[in-house]
């Protein structure tokens, strides 16, 4: 049987220091503040804002959401993230992405201030991932997943890690902290030839693909630690992983389920890398 990660576990082990440094900012004249900045109004991304203001309230952490219509110009989305990028009231900007296809995102990557850039988007932050330096921010997703395995005791070095997905939101710079805590990391992806076996010859295998319930029980090797990253909406509207929990659970040594899982620790690391970037201003 396997050991359940609950990230909501995770969170609490982090919200206590959490409180403790945002009540020492404050007493220092400083709120830290997060923007989080919707177009539309996708399910997924629906749920991961109502989890990151709810962590954002409950460590004591200001939270502003601007919401702007899917068919929203390019021109007034850029002069809007502007606004907000220019706010010396605002800590960390969060932008709930994929974007529509309308809208170009580079512009914004290039724009935003990589200090306010608690979420890893900018050329310089991903930079300094790629490089190992550590003043950057790394995509909390990314980084969640460090945190959780650390919580669980699951040491990554040494072992064959695949992660199931190349995004620079998970996949790549989650193989970059993989390889620094000295992984074996293999990238899997759509092109990937041979996936279910490639995926079966993990130790740890994390799946963020992005597509529901699509590692199945041959994909998975006997006690391997499955971490589910995906947030999909099935067809009958539930919130579900990349994983089949149902049909792996029980082959599996650790599996983080959807939802409370990775979601969970990702605010929580959103709301470290507010407090980290509001620190700054008063160190």
């Amino acid at each position: 049987m396997s050991i359940t990660m609950k990230g909501t576990d995770v969170a609490k082990s982090m919200k206590d220091e959490l409180v403790r440094e945002v009540e020492a900012l404050k007493k220092r004249g400083v709120t830290p503040c997060l923007s989080i900045i919707r177009v539309g109004a996708r399910p997924d991304d629906l749920s991961y804002e109502r989890g990151a203001r709810k962590r954002m309230e409950l460590t004591g952490i200001c939270c502003q959401v601007t919401e702007l219509p899917e068919d929203v110009s390019q021109e007034v989305f850029e002069q809007t993230f502007s606004q907000i990028n220019e706010d010396l009231g605002v800590h960390g900007i969060l932008l709930l992405r994929p974007l529509p296809e309308s809208l170009d995102e580079e512009p914004i990557r290039a724009m935003i201030n990589p200090q306010k850039d608690v979420d890893g988007m900018s050329p310089v932050n991903m930079a300094k991932v790629f490089s190992g330096d550590e003043t950057g921010f790394a995509p909390c997703t990314a980084q969640a997943v460090m945190e959780m395995l650390q919580y669980y005791g699951i040491k990554p070095g040494g072992k064959r890690v695949t992660i199931l997905g190349r995004s620079m939101v998970v996949g790549r710079p989650l193989a970059m902290g993989l390889l620094k805590e000295n992984a074996t990391v293999t990238v899997c992806h759509t092109k990937t030839e041979n996936l279910a076996a490639e995926c079966a010859k993990a130790e740890i295998l994390v799946a963020a693909a992005g597509k529901a319930r699509m590692v199945t029980e041959d994909m998975i090797g006997e006690g391997a630690v499955v971490v589910d990253v995906g947030i999909n909406v099935d067809e009958n509207g539930v919130l579900c992983g990349d994983v089949d929990y149902e049909a792996v659970k029980n082959k599996a040594s650790y599996i983080s389920p959807v939802p409370a899982g990775v979601g969970s620790v990702t605010s929580s690391v959103l709301a470290k890398h507010v407090v980290k970037s509001a620190s700054s201003v008063v160190d």
